[in-house]
């Protein structure tokens, strides 16, 4: 199995300078999972939060690529409706030559209404501009001759981008899904897809279980490195600890709908004057702790082994505040999975 790392940073406004302390903080905790055998870093990208979260994903994962040597550099993902897609091809091309192949691109549509307001962009245009930015940057990734593009969003006249990518015909695509529509749709395009970290196990293996029989009748082979599942971590030491990080799970779940709107999808039972997105999450999402991998270090391990059974050999962990989090899953947790592919038995 392979385990990486998703999340982002915090430079909050207000103060005289910029506060760089968390910056450096997720910079040095980055360094060092490289040196513990983590997979890969996914950095997120968000506007607007007043709660300073990594706006120039691209730009991070530079310096990344120059402080770390064999983790996997990842956007998580880069939301292509806000950005020009010939520019965003220029950047994650350079980081990939930079980074000597590791980037991972991942892209999506973005979900979130404050998002959309201060672009002052139409969220029914999402769609849109992001299958046009997607097709124009594989375009781009692809093409040695230059090229015009005329569309409904962009236009371009004999442009060429680079540098090319390392890898080759270009960086591996992820994106994440949700719905059962959108899961068909990414194994159709033939990319790689994430599942988020809010769905508990019922419905995560139902997510699978559709992943595989698209991948199936369009006749591609299931590659357990092509799918991750995003999951928050905690590691305690005691039952008291373990009933506090499940009501911390459940506070900052409420909290986040609260301030954001929505989840990346969502329906079924809800806190108090709390609006969900409609899509695709479990009835019973603020009661049930499978969506999570909290406990003490056996209790990872068989939460981990679920996911393995199910056919997961791909993980991506929640970024802890604590870098101590990651040595002792690196130490106790992730031995015990290096082991011989599920999928190859």
């Amino acid at each position: 199995m392979k385990f990486g790392l998703f999340g982002g940073a915090n430079s909050k406004r207000g103060g005289a300078n910029a506060d760089t302390t968390d910056y450096r903080r997720v910079i040095d905790m980055i360094r060092e999972a490289d040196d513990l055998g983590f997979h890969s870093i996914f950095m997120v990208e968000h506007h607007f939060t007043g709660i300073g979260q990594v706006s120039a994903t691209l730009s991070m994962l530079a310096y990344l690529a120059a402080v770390t040597k064999r983790i996997r550099l990842g956007t998580g993902v880069t939301v292509l409706p806000w950005h020009n897609p010939v520019l965003v091809a220029e950047q994650a091309a350079t980081v990939d030559l930079l980074s000597n192949g590791r980037l991972d691109f991942g892209v999506g549509r973005g979900y979130r209404d404050l998002e959309f307001h201060g672009f002052a962009m139409d969220k029914s245009e999402a769609e849109g501009r992001y299958r046009e930015s997607i097709d124009l940057i594989l375009r781009a990734f692809t093409s040695d001759e230059r090229f015009s593009h005329a569309g409904k969003y962009w236009k371009f006249d004999d442009i060429i981008v680079e540098p090319p990518t390392i890898q080759k015909p270009h960086p591996p695509v992820w994106t994440a899904a949700g719905s059962d529509d959108s899961i068909r749709r990414v194994a159709r395009d033939g990319w790689n897809v994430m599942f988020d970290q809010f769905a508990n196990i019922a419905r995560t293996q139902e997510r699978l279980a559709i992943w595989r029989d698209e991948c199936k009748a369009l006749g591609r082979t299931y590659d357990p490195m092509q799918v991750c599942v995003a999951r928050g971590l905690t590691i305690v030491k005691s039952d008291e600890e373990y009933r506090k990080a499940l009501e911390a799970r459940h506070l900052r779940t409420v909290n986040f709908i609260k301030e954001f709107g929505n989840l990346p999808g969502q329906t079924g039972a809800k806190p108090a004057g709390v609006q969900l997105q409609p899509q695709s999450y479990s009835d019973n999402l603020f009661e049930d702790e499978t969506g999570a991998l909290i406990g003490k270090p056996g209790q990872v391990i068989r939460q981990i082994e679920v996911l393995r059974d199910m056919g997961f050999e791909y993980i991506l962990l929640l970024m802890p505040n604590d870098p101590e989090i990651l040595r002792i899953f690196a130490r106790e947790i992730m031995p015990h999975f290096a082991r011989e592919s599920v999928a190859a038995k």
